[in-house]
């Protein structure tokens, strides 16, 4: 079995001077960094939980994960099954749970890739190969919450 290691360094930036002396005295941003990284990830928490609307959220963040390793598991199984990919498109979509004591969790999320292939013939083929690629996705086999899609394969328009 091979292993492989990731690190990233969370940083919060919200210290208003104050500390975390009350619930509303701080604020939930943070940043995202990797020293092999050239960009920076700014966040901060669900607006509802007083975040920034303008930075990602670990929510978002988790949905985008998913998606992502789903959209690379499948495009190499498309690569080695002789369907051309042309364009990908998902818009994902997740539902948590916000339990009484506030805490929660991910009930489901659906993916909706959106693929055009270069050729009809190829369309069957490359509904089929979401469904393996749910399966070797490295982050929705991590997850404890069913991981859907609702694919839609079309063929690429004539060229003239």
């Amino acid at each position: 079995m091979k292993t492989h290691n990731y690190q990233t360094t969370i940083t919060w930036t919200g210290n208003l001077g104050q500390g975390t002396t009350n619930y509303k005295d701080y604020k939930r941003n943070h940043t995202i960094t990797n020293p092999n990284k050239s960009q920076t990830i700014l966040a901060s928490a669900d607006p509802t939980f007083l975040g920034d609307d303008t930075r990602y959220n670990p929510e978002e963040l988790l949905l985008s994960s998913i998606s992502s390793c789903h959209m690379l598991w499948y495009l190499h199984l498309c690569a080695t099954n002789n369907i051309i990919v042309t364009d990908y498109t998902d818009h994902a979509k997740g539902i948590m749970q916000e339990n009484k004591d506030g805490s929660g969790q991910f009930t489901n999320v659906t993916l909706h890739p959106k693929v055009t292939v270069a050729d009809a013939s190829m369309i069957t083929k490359a509904n089929q190969l979401h469904h393996k690629a749910n399966t070797m996705c490295f982050i929705a086999r991590s997850c404890n919450f069913p991981i859907t899609h609702n694919a839609f394969a079309e063929a690429s328009p004539c060229k003239d």
